[in-house]
């Protein structure tokens, strides 16, 4: 297998980090008559990012991109069939790290110059040390900082009125919800649907990226700060975790949701929920971190300057796998909860153009070029680099003070936390997701309990994991979610 190591000559390599800095020279690397199939989603998210990317890289090298767009839930087919069958139909791919371990034993090593520079320190560790690597070989570069966090709407839950209503309701002060319970209580009270106004919106619709708004749920109470590894499957055995009371309560909620969402809720997907929650049609929702910047744009958005940006919820009560009960906390145990995991960008390792392909990524991910995409609306783009938070001017491009204060601090104190919760990542992740969301469909229009349909998708992984190969699996997620240095 051709790597990138063997392909790319030490001046190029140094070109991959002179290229994103250096503007005067013309065609700097050289990359004339070279032209790169880039995969990626269809547009605007991330799509948009990388067609804004490749016309500064096209000027600084005088190479072409050719940007190749699916729709989401086709990437993965479409990638995995060029990939096995060597059909050289990608130079760069662009996808969830969920899909690294099914991806890697076709993808080029990143470049060893790559990571000597500062630009890399620059990426935040949990997505530099965690996610880009796979057996113990750096093969993706983290483009776009993915994780939940709850928005809400600061004209309503700052009106004295509104808090003086609610106080009197629930008999705790209006402010953003620190618990799965107060949400829904929050929820029910902003749901006024002769005004027009609805508590919340959730993805719910199959092939919708519905299963991450279910884990964002599941996290409060199954991520166990005592025990972690242990939210989706008993690391020891690789037993599937996901038909226990915890993830029947997180069911429960996200069912419970559609009581307070708008009408047609069950055919939400998230981009559905970006501009749902940008047309104050919700008090608040959870979601990426797309839905802050898309609201704060005034030229899309009916509630500019009106965009508060929180924690996700928690509990004080979490299953405790091992003891097969519910473990009580003093405090409200958090869990932030990296859904997805945030788009990466690797080279196939049949691509003719190996070298300019981790130059364009270089280019891509830069500080400087990623740095104008997390506040570019509709490009899909989250932070992820330490100086995409240090930078807090250009935010105010977008933001108020306020707006860009509450969305920076409740991301970055997520990814730093000591109890952050790490998405699935194991072989055959489609597949496990495939069979999750068939049932979670069938639990959403009431054709089965919640209790039942997590017991048939807790008989579907272990059917899976039995085929793909239990030792494999195991060994597999434990490195996934930090248990072992490295799979072997």
């Amino acid at each position: 297998m051709k790597t990138a190591s063997s392909m790319i000559t030490r001046v190029g390599l140094l070109s991959l980090t002179l290229a994103v800095t250096t503007a005067s020279a013309e065609c700097n690397p050289d990359y004339r008559g070279i032209t790169l199939d880039v995969g990626a989603r269809s547009r605007p998210f991330i799509a948009n990012a990388i067609a804004m990317a490749a016309q500064g890289w096209e000027k600084q090298t005088c190479g072409k991109i050719n940007l190749r767009e699916f729709p989401v839930d086709q990437l993965y087919p479409i990638y995995f069939n060029a990939l096995v069958t060597g059909e050289g139909k990608f130079d760069v791919i662009t996808f969830g790290p969920f899909w690294t371990p099914d991806f890697a034993p076709y993808l080029a090593d990143m470049p060893m110059a790559m990571r000597e520079t500062p630009a890399w320190n620059d990426i935040l560790p949990v997505y530099r040390e965690r996610l880009m690597m796979w057996k113990g070989r750096y093969v993706s570069q983290t483009i776009d900082g993915d994780q939940h966090v709850l928005y809400y709407r600061l004209d309503l839950f700052n009106d004295p009125k509104e808090q003086k209503r609610f106080q009197e309701q629930y008999g705790y002060p209006l402010a953003p919800p620190a618990t799965w319970r107060q949400y829904y209580q929050i929820a029910e009270f902003f749901n006024r649907p002769s005004a027009s106004l609805w508590g919340t919106a959730e993805a719910y619709r199959r092939g919708g990226e519905q299963f991450w708004y279910f884990f964002t749920h599941a996290a409060a109470y199954t991520h166990h700060p005592d025990h972690p590894g242990a939210m989706f499957f008993d690391p020891d055995t690789m037993d599937a975790q996901i038909n226990n009371p915890g993830w029947v309560k997180a069911l429960e909620d996200y069912i419970n949701g559609l009581n307070v969402a708008p009408p047609g809720a069950l055919g939400f997907t998230s981009e559905d929920i970006h501009n749902i929650f940008a047309g104050g049609s919700v008090a608040m929702n959870f979601d990426w971190g797309d839905t802050g910047v898309n609201a704060a744009d005034p030229k899309t958005s009916l509630i500019p300057g009106k965009v508060g940006t929180a924690l996700l919820p928690g509990s004080k009560q979490v299953w405790n796998d091992q003891t097969r009960q519910w473990d009580s906390f003093p405090n409200i145990s958090r869990a932030p909860f990296l859904a997805f995991g945030g788009w990466q960008a690797a080279v196939p390792a049949n691509s003719n153009q190996i070298e300019a392909a981790w130059n364009f990524i270089a280019w891509l991910s830069s500080p400087e070029v990623s740095g104008e995409a997390v506040v570019t609306p509709q490009a899909g783009i989250n932070p992820y680099r330490q100086s995409h938070f240090d930078n807090r001017e250009r935010w105010l491009q977008l933001f108020t003070p306020e707006e860009a204060r509450l969305y920076l601090d409740a991301q970055l104190e997520s990814l730093k936390s000591p109890n952050v919760a790490l998405d699935l990542r194991i072989p055959g992740h489609f597949a496990y997701t495939q069979a999750l969301e068939v049932q979670l469909t069938r639990a959403l229009n009431f054709e089965i309990s919640p209790q039942d349909a997590l017991n048939n998708v807790a008989k579907a992984w272990n059917a899976l994991t039995d085929r793909f190969g239990r030792d494999a699996q195991r060994a597999a997620y434990r490195a996934s979610m930090g248990l072992d240095r490295e799979v072997n």
